[in-house]
């Protein structure tokens, strides 16, 4: 409904619940500042609200079935899916950034990755930026090709610090789940 919020306000709706129980941080932090940034924007300019292609996109980047707009525009002519229930998954989160030091990011990591692969830095109540890990050093400051152990501390060179709590996350290939 991110893309509906203009209508969820003329219906009469003045606060949303962001279910999160049972659900991932990673979920919870990304549908909530998908929906943060929708909810401001509509207000800057109810007459003209409109969801950026952007926010639409990150309701996609986390685990999900595939979405209906439920009851709320009528009777759901197509808004139950029995071809498969199954979740839609091609985003992991990489790593949460912990702080800056040094002209690297400070960060432990959730899921592996490798040097060179490019992720994508989920800014808290901003948007999406790309980082390439063109180097990765450990939490000591060896260089390391890859972020293979669990809840590991490493590094990663960037021009700038970003907010501690941004997650950094990678696309998966569609084959890889």
């Amino acid at each position: 409904m991110i893309e509906h919020i203009d209508k969820l306000v003329d219906a009469g709706i003045d606060s949303l619940k962001i279910e999160g129980r049972g659900k991932s941080a990673y979920y919870v932090a990304v549908i909530t500042n998908a929906y943060r940034n929708a909810v401001d924007l509509y207000l800057k300019d109810p007459q003209h609200y409109q969801a950026p292609p952007w926010l639409v996109e990150e309701t996609r980047k986390i685990s999900h079935r595939a979405y209906s707009t439920g009851f709320f525009f009528g009777r759901p002519e197509n808004g139950q899916f029995y071809g498969s229930s199954g979740y839609i998954r091609q985003w992991d989160i990489a790593a949460v950034v912990q702080g800056y030091a040094g002209g690297r990011l400070l960060c432990i990591q959730r899921n592996r990755f490798f040097k060179g692969d490019t992720l994508e830095a989920l800014i808290p109540r901003g948007g999406c930026m790309p980082l390439i890990a063109g180097a990765l050093f450990d939490g000591d400051g060896n260089p390391i090709d890859s972020t293979p152990h669990p809840l590991m501390p490493f590094q990663i060179p960037f021009d700038h610090p970003l907010p501690q709590g941004t997650i950094l996350r990678i696309q998966r290939p569609e084959n890889s789940r």
